[in-house]
């Protein structure tokens, strides 16, 4: 690892609110194995789930359902699951969120401007609908219309339009865990763009 590598993720993990270590437990080691496998690099999420082994089982069952959740259009998906961390402010999840989307082999041409998805002219209007009712539903309190609902509902049909709105709250989920943490983005895009 290059000194400049190194020093940018000492610097990221210093901010963290936990210790990101995998220590010398097994669970760690597999954990650590398995992530740099699949993603050339260990989770910061994963390590931080360490300290409470139920809370890291939970999720990890829990995210392997919800990569089977296949009724909406997966770059619906991923605008919506963008547009909640972008709202959110978890750099971590818009820096992951490329990687997977890329790793999917998704579009993601679109998916840096989704933090100002209003002044773009890049979004379809049916993406736009999606792009609004993600920050209505993020927004505390929510603030979804019934007229926002009833017209995704009616294009999308009733299943993908409740794939869409959990989706939306399981990216809730992760960005609120992952900011309230001080996790920030691993530079996962980066190595997407070394690979083009």
């Amino acid at each position: 690892m290059s000194a400049k590598v190194y020093d940018s993720a000492q610097a990221r993990r210093s901010a963290v609110r936990v210790p990101l270590d995998t220590g010398d437990s097994l669970i760690g080691k597999m954990m650590s194995w398995y992530s740099r496998r699949t993603y050339g690099d260990v989770l910061d999420n994963g390590l931080a789930m360490l300290h409470n082994r139920p809370v890291l089982w939970s999720v990890l069952r829990f995210e392997k359902g919800v990569a089977k959740w296949k009724r909406l259009d997966p770059d619906l998906k991923t605008l919506a699951q963008m547009a909640a961390a972008a709202m959110i402010g978890c750099s971590w999840c818009m820096d992951f969120g490329y990687f997977a989307a890329h790793s999917a082999g998704l579009d993601t041409s679109k998916l840096e401007e989704v933090p100002r998805w209003r002044d773009s002219d890049v979004f379809t209007a049916q993406e736009r609908r999606v792009l609004e009712y993600t920050e209505a539903v993020t927004s505390t309190p929510p603030t979804v219309t019934d007229e926002m609902a009833e017209s995704l509902r009616s294009e999308l049909g009733n299943d993908a339009f409740v794939e869409l709105t959990m989706m939306i709250a399981v990216e809730n989920e992760r960005s609120r865990f992952n900011s309230a943490l001080g996790l920030t983005s691993q530079g996962f895009k980066e190595h997407c763009e070394l690979r083009r």
